[in-house]
């Protein structure tokens, strides 16, 4: 009785603390530790948000680029945040582990941070302006400018895919009760993102538009290193999971030692499937994997025959394991999921973009008043919707919820993502009509030349507050859906994956501005996103991206509706009854 006593000290998911030794329970991880990795997040996305949010008018006013080139520019730096985190996910999976992989990734953040500031304070290096708005930077001024962003790029590569499955580290899969914790960090996590947000969008972009914007690069780069020294402050209170070594590696061994015996028959007996006779997984940091019988082709990897031991012991890519080749399923599986994320990340990307640029033809002074509101400082209103939908659906909608599903978070992930993917269509809608109106505002007084058209700024609120409401059901749903969903020693990786649908939803917004005005312009017309809105149809790039998002639900709801949910081996069987076909 006395060691079992012992043994309920320590975690049973594999995690230790930053000595290498065993995770203690009463020590280290779940609400003790998870503040340091909040606020150390809330500090960064001031520090990304508060360079991103303007980044638009930025390029325009001071690097003097049209707006189609802005909007690619932008579009093209934001989708690269969101592909670097597959390096930062592969080292911190396979070498690193994520505690390291976050604090090195920070440092070269804070480089970037620092270099961006320089190019826009430094005499030389930032843009030569003459006046306030008319700037001709050289290109080797410009080229700065790019290096810092891309080197911010390179840095939250490292930090994106970790930090999030950080915190959910600190709760122990195995301790039913801190893994109910787990759903509710994940809520708190994007609250604090967005905490961090809206405080770029408000004070940050009013100080880059009226101080200056060395002062508006240089505070978030402040906060950054800020944001450093709160996570290495909690280093003692961390739990870590042991890197397994190279994920891709273990894939790829499932694919040749399948192919290699694609002519080697599957037996009807699943306990016949090779599997180590030890309780524990062979990989590091992974519990076993139930056998599924889904992508059965790959299951050859795992039947033994009598070449498989030849030489005395067993060649990983002749020989899987039956968790080897179930990783490689969780992974298939994800996939189309996955790429159901593309479009709703492009909708998100419009409020850093053309949202942005429909701001600045509309009436931005308060009332009668002097003061003039930031066209950026607009997504202030998502991170507002955010904060306000973020405690009523954790206290609110997931009781009630619970109480018709049965289900422990009231709905499951799928079924989350999918409604946030409903309500973004109406954030495009609501943009369309917007810019319907104030185009015939413009056809009516016939002001075609005038830039301010006489319509209110704080009409775009709504289509921001649409947006920040599909945001905590469906990017909190893909934070915890991947995690959840992910191989345990895949899941910086599978978070990094969540990720690239950011990275290629803005790939996609600056492919579909290329070919919507390669077509608009044809034969001498202004197209649909000229430099003077006024004499153009940006609603009907808007009406595009909601028809999309109509497509790209139907789609969804089926790859939903086929997804099996990952088992792991001694997992509880109410959490097992997730594993049918179900949304």
């Amino acid at each position: 009785m006395e060691s079992m006593a012992e043994d309920d000290i320590y975690t049973k998911d594999g995690t230790v603390d930053y000595r290498k030794n065993p995770a203690n329970k009463k020590e280290t991880g779940t609400w003790k530790a998870c503040p340091y990795i909040l606020v150390n997040e809330c500090s960064e996305r001031l520090a990304y948000y508060g360079m991103s949010s303007n980044l638009f008018l930025y390029f325009t006013k001071k690097l003097n680029q049209h707006s189609t080139t802005a909007s690619k520019n932008l579009s093209n730096w934001s989708g690269t945040c969101y592909i670097t985190p597959l390096i930062g996910a592969f080292l911190a999976d396979a070498y690193l582990g994520r505690y390291w992989t976050i604090a090195c990734f920070s440092i070269i953040y804070v480089i970037g941070m620092t270099l961006l500031t320089l190019s826009a304070s430094v005499p030389g290096i930032k843009p030569r302006c003459y006046g306030k708005d008319y700037c001709n930077p050289t290109e080797a001024q410009s080229a700065v400018c790019f290096t810092a962003l891309y080197l911010v790029a390179l840095g939250t590569g490292g930090i994106k895919p970790c930090v999030s499955s950080y915190g959910a580290d600190q709760f122990d899969d195995a301790d039913e009760v801190e893994k109910k914790h787990k759903g509710s960090f994940f809520n708190w996590f994007y609250f604090s993102i967005n905490i961090g947000a809206l405080i770029a969008a408000s004070v940050l972009v009013w100080i880059q538009n009226n101080v200056g914007w060395g002062w508006g690069f240089g505070i978030p780069a402040v906060a950054m290193a800020v944001a450093v020294s709160i996570f290495f402050s909690g280093t003692r209170l961390y739990r870590n999971q042991k890197p397994g070594g190279s994920p891709l590696t273990r894939l790829c061994q499932v694919v040749v030692a399948s192919l290699r015996k694609y002519r080697v028959g599957v037996p009807a007996d699943n306990s016949l499937l090779y599997e180590t006779a030890e309780a524990e997984s062979a990989i590091v940091g992974s519990r076993k994997l139930d056998h599924t019988n889904d992508f059965s082709f790959f299951d050859k990897a795992a039947v033994e025959i009598q070449s498989d031991h030849m030489k005395g012991s067993v060649d990983s890519w002749r020989l899987c394991t039956v968790t080897q080749v179930e990783e490689l399923k969780a992974i298939i599986r994800l996939l189309p999921i996955w790429a159901t994320g593309i479009i709703f990340s492009t909708v998100y990307g419009q409020m850093g973009n053309l949202f942005v640029l429909q701001g600045t033809f509309m009436d931005a002074y308060v009332g009668n008043s002097s003061f003039k509101i930031p066209e950026a400082s607009l997504s202030i209103f998502d991170t507002l919707s955010v904060i306000f939908w973020v405690p009523i659906y954790d206290r609110i909608l997931i009781p009630v919820t619970r109480r018709f599903t049965g289900h422990k978070s009231g709905l499951t992930q799928l079924q989350r993502m999918g409604i946030g993917l409903f309500i973004s269509i109406f954030a495009m809608l609501s943009a369309g009509i917007l810019e319907v109106v104030r185009l015939n505002i413009v056809k009516r007084h016939d002001i075609y030349g005038v830039k301010e058209v006489p319509i209110s700024i704080f009409w775009q609120v709504p289509q921001y507050f649409i947006i920040g409401c599909a945001e905590v059901f469906t990017f909190i749903g893909q934070l915890e859906f991947f995690y959840e969903q992910a191989p345990d020693s895949m899941r910086s990786l599978c978070s990094a994956l969540s990720l690239t649908t950011n990275a290629l939803g803005s790939y996609l917004s600056s492919l579909l501005v290329t070919v919507v005005t390669d077509i608009s312009t044809r034969d001498g017309k202004p197209g649909w996103i000229p430099d003077n809105l006024n004499y153009g149809h940006l609603h009907y790039f808007f009406w595009l991206l909601a028809v999309l998002s109509v497509l790209n639900l139907g789609a969804f709801l089926l790859a939903a509706k086929w997804y099996t949910y990952k088992r792991s081996v001694g997992t509880l069987p109410a959490i097992k009854s997730e594993a049918d076909h179900t949304i």
